[in-house]
């Protein structure tokens, strides 16, 4: 899943749990889902960070993957 698709997923889940409806277990199973989505985020942006240093001590341009 990349980025955009995270963020979109992330927006769904935010609009269930403003829901007035929304069971308490069904919101901690949004919570999981949640941040289990924001590791992947997280590791997506460390990767695109790490490429960037890497342009920055070689000096040199590379392709974005």
């Amino acid at each position: 899943m990349d980025i955009n698709e995270i963020f979109e997923k992330l927006d769904d889940i935010q609009e269930k749990m403003q829901s007035e409806e929304i069971s308490l277990e069904d919101s901690f199973r949004y919570y999981a889902e949640a941040m289990e989505l924001l590791k992947q985020c997280d590791e997506q942006i460390g990767a695109v960070e790490e490429k960037v240093r890497i342009l920055d001590e070689n000096g040199e341009k590379h392709e974005f993957e």
